[in-house]
């Protein structure tokens, strides 16, 4: 046994170390279900790439996947060959509840948005225990409503929610809680808890279900399965499993209920008018529990769908239990359900124990509770991702082939592309599928409760089936080609950080990424520097609608953009490669090299970005950075006040001197550098010495130009908001940004909520919301530079405010503005809630936290997909660091409090402009 598994404080991360050395595989079964699989680009095979038409909802319950399953709160392996998930019927519903609806991109009035209540509760790295709510109507669900309200709805109106249509009044609606533990590798425990929250009798139709993926339909052995599975049962209570490659499992279940089988395979007759080629179809059950339609399922009582079907009586406020136990075929010997409360009360002791045991000291229970959430979402958004580029392109011999024009479409350039791992996704419903830069910032949380997943999960990007051969790393699957932020080095570096003491750490996994980033470091140069003259333009770099037009099409003007962000984002990405090169120099010297390609490289974008044509992107007159549109040789700068101007800030690394001590050919090559461009110091900080600790510092602005952009970004009329920083300025709200060609105008206002445009599909709006990404990157980039200026540099904070902060504080106050949109204020109102009252004042919802894509900029209210607890479960580490925050810091908290209540409140008011600071104009 290896000593690092002796050393392991608790029982999980015991077993996490055994899986990490593959002694046991802990991490076999987990919540790797998709939420949605109909509509994916995965399950598209149109001519046109419609995958919203081609794979509706409510082809999902009569229609076999072939790249993958989706279900309710449910789990399946890694390779995703056996599933379980819940199927309900309240007696009124038109459909068997399977698996979540939404609304498509073209039927939300802001793009695609899952219309359920869903909440993950929590889940061990390991997911030896896990735990999830689904709130259930009792009424007859509005599908049609839903589509109808939400169609009628225009952009500047609010989504219509499930909530809104009345359903859950007077408490008319079922709690229904699904818990996982595991007694061994291959034993999963099952407990169902049912609870009637309305004032009558009410009845549920539950059905546990059990099925396996289907990988015989398509004409070609696959690598899952080679023959075709069965289901059947082998006793009362009891059915019998069998894969040819998993191997034979038993599902024992308790209780009165009717044992139900049929075949995971598609209804033609329903979906196409032409005869099944087998009796017994994946919707049976629908079919069965809502037509009465006993025919339907299989007599024989075998198959690859099962289910024991429990009819469920229950009085005002009672809760039933329904206990199953999945197990591989001699895990359990005698009575299944024996010791099953026993190892319950067990794993739920050592998730406790593990949570208290990572919890940073001096956390409060509430704060406790948002990260405990928190850390359940982005465990619970694990999903099995399965996309074969050349497979899905070329189609199945027993299918009718793809459209010709498939060949010439979507992804067709990712012939290499192979996907078949367990992913972080974004939201399992709204992005059921890897976004690269979303990825990227959910390793930083996850770095604190899984090191391993992390690296791994970083690695896996720039294998040779991801990272195209050109150095390209895939986007997401509706355009693998198109530009995320290059944030895999930052993100690999903080993991490397973050996960070993100095002189501990994986050099190993820094090495390995490093080889890889340099392929995709020179594409970056050779693809987006269009002149070469080290002004990067990337085209939307993940800020969706920020700029005056679709930076990723052709300009209205001609010409093309020099963008602020694009080239901070390769100045940041620069500083990184810097960082791991020095590191990796300490060992190895060949490293020294690349650290002074690095540093020299940073010097050139940092003064093509400063100086270029004159001033570069620096606005000297406002004292701001902008993109720049050149059409011809005319340069048109584009003063719109957004986070493309705040993104340069996040370019600064300071250098340990004792580190460049130690590496001579580096430092000799730096020196003499610094002596021969004396002349930047007037434009960066250029490798300036501390004073305090003779350490140096890379960045791209200058002392002065820090201070005069965090005179924007710290004030309240502009960037700061109470709840964080805002993606565009809010004196755009008034002042609206227009730039006209010919006889069309294109304008940036200040939109605080949801999109009020169709770009992007309206879904994700970068004018105006806090978005916790470029919050985190921001309050981290503070942290640096406090360490360099020290005590001695402070600024006002608010502006206006008369408040004089060190950097420190600041990132402290951020942090706290960002933590407080899920915590509850002196009313019991969690801003991240919105209008909502019955989160503040039920008790069977006041603690249960979205962590959504972005927040509205004045009240804190969640926006965009409600589950993306991905980058927004930095608000973990963002509330980590306000636990240990200077006195100083809790005044200005007590002193803001009033203030900011008025708008944490669930009437949404925004705030007025302060009498005594006048609004900056553009």
């Amino acid at each position: 046994m290896d000593p690092k598994i002796l050393t392991a404080s608790t029982a999980e991360e015991y077993r996490l170390e055994q899986d990490a050395q593959r002694a046991r595989n802990w991490k076999r079964w987990g919540p790797y279900l998709s939420e949605r699989q109909w509509a994916t680009v995965r399950e598209d095979y149109s001519a046109d790439g419609n995958c919203w038409d081609y794979f509706p909802h409510d082809h999902a319950r009569s229609r076999a996947y072939r790249w993958g399953e989706d279900g309710l709160l449910g789990i399946t392996d890694r390779q995703c060959r056996l599933c379980f998930a819940l199927a309900l019927w309240n007696g009124k519903d038109p459909i068997l509840k399977e698996r979540l609806f939404g609304l498509t991109g073209p039927e939300g009035n802001h793009g695609e948005d899952v219309k359920e209540l869903y909440y993950y509760l929590d889940s061990t790295p390991t997911h030896c225990y896990m735990k999830a709510l689904y709130k259930y109507p009792q009424a007859e669900y509005p599908y049609g409503w839903l589509v109808e309200e939400n169609r009628r709805r225009g952009l500047g109106a609010p989504e219509f929610e499930l909530i809104d249509t009345g359903v859950f009044n007077e408490d008319r609606y079922f709690d229904i809680f699904a818990e996982y533990s595991k007694a061994s590798e291959n034993d999963i425990l099952i407990r169902l808890t049912i609870a009637n929250r309305g004032p009558e009798k009410a009845t549920l139709h539950l059905l546990p279900t059990l099925w396996f993926r289907n990988t015989w339909s398509w004409g070609k052995i696959s690598e899952e399965c080679t023959s075709k599975p069965l289901i059947g049962l082998e006793d009362e209570g009891l059915a019998h499993v069998h894969h040819n490659q998993l191997g034979d499992y038993q599902l024992a279940y308790e209780g009165n209920a009717t044992p139900l089988f049929t075949e995971n395979e598609t209804n033609s007759a329903r979906l196409h008018g032409y005869p099944n080629a087998q009796p017994f179809v994946k919707d049976a059950f629908h079919e069965y529990v809502v037509h009465g339609q006993t025919h339907s399922v299989n007599p024989a009582e075998t198959g690859t769908k099962f289910a024991p079907h429990y009819v469920l009586e229950m009085e005002p406020g009672q809760s039933q239990i329904v206990r199953l136990r999945l197990s591989a075929k001699g895990e359990v010997r005698g009575d299944a359900f024996a010791d099953f409360d026993k190892i319950f009360a067990q794993r739920m002791k050592e998730a406790d124990e593990f949570y208290d045991a990572i919890a940073p000291a001096g956390i409060d229970e509430e704060a406790k509770k948002v990260a405990r959430q928190g850390y359940a979402g982005l465990l619970w958004s694990k999903q099995f991702y399965d996309y074969v580029i050349r497979d899905w392109l070329a189609g199945d011999p027993a299918q009718p082939p793809p459209p010709p024009e498939r060949k010439f479409g979507r992804n067709h350039e990712w012939m290499h592309l192979f996907n078949r791992d367990i992913i972080s996704m974004p939201d399992k419903w709204e992005y059921p599928w890897f976004a690269a830069w979303d990825l990227a910032f959910h390793m930083i949380p996850f770095s604190k409760i899984d090191s391993h997943f992390a690296k791994r999960q970083l690695i896996l990007f720039l294998r040779e089936w991801y990272m195209h051969p050109n150095g390209r790393i895939p986007a997401y699957e509706f355009a693998f080609g198109d530009v995320n932020p290059p944030v895999h080095a930052w993100a690999a570096w903080r993991v490397y950080k973050m996960t070993g003491p100095r002189g501990q750490r994986d050099t190993a996994f820094l090495e390995s990424v490093f080889q890889k980033l340099l392929l995709n470091f020179t594409w970056w140069v050779n693809r987006k520097d269009a002149e070469g003259n080290n002004i990067f333009s990337g085209g939307f770099l993940g800020l969706d609608n920020i700029g005056v037009f679709d930076r990723s099409k052709p300009l209205p003007t001609g010409g093309f953009l020099q963008q602020a962000d694009g080239t901070a984002w390769m100045g940041f990405y620069c500083l990184t490669m810097l960082s791991m090169a020095i590191e990796l120099a300490e060992t190895n010297p060949v490293y020294e090299d690349m650290a002074s390609k690095f540093f020299e490289h940073f010097v050139a974008i940092t003064d093509a970005m400063n100086s270029l044509g004159g001033s570069g992107l620096w606005d000297e007159q406002e004292g701001f950075y902008y993109d720049q549109l050149k059409v011809d040789d005319q340069m048109i700068p584009l003063r719109t006040r957004s986070l493309i101007g705040l993104l340069p800030l996040i370019a600064v690394e300071n250098l340990e001197s004792a580190k460049i001590d130690k590496l001579p050919g580096f430092k000799k090559r730096m020196e003499w550098f610094l002596n021969y461009r004396k002349d930047l110091a007037q434009l960066i900080t250029y490798c300036d010495v501390c004073p305090s600790t003779g350490d140096r510092m890379l960045a791209i602005p200058t002392r002065e130009r820090l201070r005069r952009v965090l005179r924007y970004m710290l004030d309240e009329n502009e960037f700061l908001s109470p709840y964080g920083l805002r993606s565009v300025s809010r004196v755009h709200r008034d002042k609206p940004y227009v730039f006209s060609v010919g006889n069309e105008e294109y304008r940036v206002d200040y939109v605080p909520g949801e999109g009020t445009s169709y770009l992007f599909g309206g879904n994700s709006n970068w004018r105006g919301p806090i978005w916790f990404p470029i919050n985190f990157l921001i309050v981290e980039a503070l942290e640096r530079y406090h360490l360099f200026f020290g005590e001695g540099f402070k600024v006002e904070c608010p502006v206006g405010s008369g408040k004089m902060l060190t950097l420190k504080e600041v990132a402290q106050e951020l942090s706290r503005r960002l933590a407080s949109i899920f915590l509850p204020n002196e009313r019991g109102i969690r801003p991240c809630h919105g209008e909502v009252a019955k989160y503040a004042t039920d008790p069977h919802w006041r603690d249960l936290i979205l962590f959504n894509e972005y927040f509205h900029g004045e009240t804190g209210r969640g926006c965009g997909a409600s589950h993306q607890t991905g980058w927004t479960a930095l608000a973990v580490k963002l509330l980590e660091n306000t636990v240990n925050g200077s006195d100083r810091n809790k005044q200005v908290r007590r002193e803001t409090e009033g203030e900011a209540i008025k708008v944490r409140g669930v009437t949404g008011a925004k705030r007025g402009r302060s009498a005594s600071r006048p609004a900056v104009t553009v």
